[in-house]
């Protein structure tokens, strides 16, 4: 396995394959060593796994008979009806256009290619440097203390305020400290993404999930926290268990990482940018991360603003992006041409999203949700509660495929769960529970979810790696989270 993982490192970046085995338009970019950029293999792979999946949910609905429930929680049942091919064929492209969901969709596009043009430019006037350097020297003796600090942060804001896709804004910068520091892009992607995920699905006040489910239940957000709590305090646990396991193993032989070779130009174009790092650089880009962090921390406590969080984001990066490279910069050309060069860079991650995102629109004109809800919900009956919230969790877990969103998840499901606590013998905390649970920590290995696609390309590391990465630890925490719910059941949560 290992000599295979060398062997795919070696030909991904071997001087015969790097000039053509990065994506039309992002050759400009190449040019300049840029970090943000996709590999054409990670590309193709990925979009094949989306048509695949596209393509299973297409059959789904030849099989499947179209139903729905009402708001009273009465379910109706359709017939089979399928779905046209020249709808599945064409929905990568109707997504944008899909109402609500297609809004999010062109808010994240929005997001990740101005993300990546604004990076290009902090990158070529030296902030990335600037900042970086600084804080190497500073925790160069507490590197260890310093991931699982940051893990710690990325996990409340998820946990707390509900952040996830917001959070990204910083994963570059995480990634080029997670280098500086000695570590690989993978540390980064853990420490800034992994971090960001667990947290939001170990939610504690998490509006998003608990929030919403808790109105949906007709409980208060502070009910049953005692044990979500507890959930925080394991899972964080264990992300730093996964993190010091990692950079030990890649401290004795750096080799051992899956991003070795890639890493290396990385750490060459860190290097190569010492010479742009004085004290007006370092001060511009200091002002500009802190007002975006300002920025985050008011998206994520003022109501108000947080459904408006990713273009406020945006926004705020462009217009403070622009205006840094405008001080930096001796021509402003310059800066417009670096920014448009990162967002070229980045217009393939377009497609992957929107292929993601198509997956929840072919089952919605399916019309097939309703009725695998149904058939799920009827298979509870005459069960022990050990089992039906494990078949809640496969539920929730199935559902996760198609519809990434938490809040459209709980408006799908939570009303006709809260009807069936009772009956079911379970409570409504136990159910808002299974659902947090069940809803988050899959975000960062399954395809079709746009910010795993986001964090992935950005980093420029191959789904493939990733999911080798984490898969063994994404079935620990699901073994731990199953031990929790029965824990729960078992002490009448």
């Amino acid at each position: 396995m290992r000599e295979a993982e060398e062997k795919e490192e070696t030909e991904e970046h071997s001087p015969e394959t790097r000039s053509t085995d990065h994506l039309p338009g992002t050759d400009a970019v190449e040019k300049e060593r840029s970090f943000l950029r996709i590999n054409r293999r990670a590309f193709f792979v990925v979009l094949g796994m989306l048509v695949v999946i596209i393509a299973a949910s297409a059959l789904l609905t030849l099989f499947i008979p179209q139903g729905e429930y009402s708001a009273d929680g009465t379910y109706t049942q359709g017939e089979i009806h399928g779905i046209a091919f020249w709808r599945v064929i064409t929905a990568p492209f109707r997504v944008f256009f899909a109402g609500s969901d297609g809004v999010r969709v062109i808010m994240i596009s929005v997001f990740l290619l101005v993300m990546s043009g604004v990076f290009l430019i902090v990158e070529k006037t030296g902030g990335i440097k600037a900042v970086i350097g600084a804080a190497t020297r500073k925790f160069a003796a507490h590197k260890k203390l310093l991931l699982c600090l940051l893990a710690l942060i990325f996990m409340a804001f998820g946990s707390l305020f509900g952040m996830f896709e917001e959070l990204v804004t910083l994963l570059p910068l995480v990634v080029m400290l997670a280098l500086s520091l000695g570590f690989d892009t993978l540390t980064g992607l853990s420490v800034c993404m992994m971090a960001a995920c667990f947290g939001f699905s170990a939610a504690i006040t998490n509006p998003f999930s608990v929030g919403l489910a808790s109105e949906e239940a007709g409980v208060t957000v502070a009910s049953g926290i005692s044990l979500r709590i507890v959930l925080f305090a394991v899972i964080f646990a264990m992300v730093c268990g996964f993190l010091l396991l990692h950079v030990r193993r890649i401290g004795r032989d750096p080799k051992r990482s899956l991003t070795y070779l890639r890493d290396a130009e990385k750490r060459q174009t860190l290097t190569a940018q010492e010479g742009t790092t004085d004290r007006k650089v370092f001060l511009t880009y200091v002002i500009f991360f802190a007002a975006e962090v300002g920025v985050l921390l008011l998206a994520a406590t003022v109501p108000v603003l947080s459904d408006y969080a990713i273009p406020i984001l945006a926004g705020t990066f462009l217009i403070g992006g622009l205006i840094a490279g405008g001080i930096l910069s001796e021509k402003f050309t310059d800066v417009l041409k670096w920014f448009g060069q990162g967002v070229l860079s980045m217009l393939p991650a377009v497609a992957m999203i929107a292929l993601a995102s198509s997956v929840k629109l072919i089952m919605d004109e399916g019309g097939i949700l309703g009725t695998i809800i149904h058939r799920v919900v009827e298979s509870l009956k005459n069960r022990s509660p050990f089992e039906i919230v494990l078949i809640l969790y496969a539920l929730i877990l199935f559902l996760q495929i198609f519809i990434g969103s938490a809040s459209a998840k709980i408006f799908l499901i939570m009303p006709i769960l809260v009807q069936l606590a009772g009956p079911l013998g379970l409570s409504a905390n136990l159910i808002i529970l299974t659902y947090c649970m069940a809803d988050g920590f899959t975000d960062v290995i399954l395809p079709t979810n746009p910010v795993l696609l986001i964090g992935l390309s950005m980093a420029d590391v191959s789904y493939g790696k990733w999911f080798r990465f984490t898969w063994w630890f994404q079935l620990a925490v699901f073994a731990v989270t199953v031990l929790m719910l029965f824990i729960g059941v078992q002490i009448g949560y």
